[in-house]
């Protein structure tokens, strides 16, 4: 049995009834969950003797801007024991835009998680310290947003002071 089977086979059997889907391109496998089951399908991802999906690579988002789902949240993990990389993703509607947060799973998540809330403002429930990593606290923007212009938003954000970026009318 081929490895991709192994892992469709192992979501089927514990998750028998749950809607989740799987898909392929170029030779690379994408797991899609529904987001409620997002911490459990890790967990097994993690921890099955046969699967091993032991680091979790990258955290990040897709904002579809005109879909009511609006994001889709993707993991990125590795199996290092089978050398396999899979995708995991689990859509997020805009009026909620919360997912449970997988640092149980993966204590990696968590920085990978604030840069995703930071740049698109998806929130992670249970986040050990979500806050901004990037952008100030008090930024109530989200710049990776399809929303948000491409030039920013003049006056939204103060540049420090600095030698190379003095204010107008102190060049000297």
């Amino acid at each position: 049995m081929e490895f991709k089977e192994l892992i469709e086979q192992k979501i089927r059997e514990k998750f028998a009834g749950r809607n989740f889907s799987f898909s392929e391109f170029r030779g690379e496998l994408t797991l899609t969950v529904d987001k409620k089951d997002i911490v459990q399908v890790c967990t097994l991802l993690k921890d099955d003797g046969d699967l091993q999906f032991k680091l979790c690579e990258d955290i990040t988002a897709i904002d579809h801007a005109r879909r009511t789902d609006r994001f889709t949240v993707v993991y990125h993990i590795f199996s290092l024991k089978n050398k396999f990389r899979l995708s995991v993703k689990a859509d997020v509607d805009e009026s909620d835009c919360s997912i449970d947060s997988v640092t149980p799973v993966w204590k990696t998540a968590n920085w990978h998680e604030r840069e995703t809330f930071d740049m698109y403002g998806v929130r992670f429930k249970n986040h050990p310290d979500l806050r901004r990593m990037y952008m100030p606290e008090e930024f109530e923007y989200h710049p990776l947003r399809k929303d948000f212009p491409l030039m920013g938003i003049p006056g939204s954000l103060s540049l420090p002071k600095s030698p190379l970026n003095p204010p107008k009318g102190d060049l000297k």
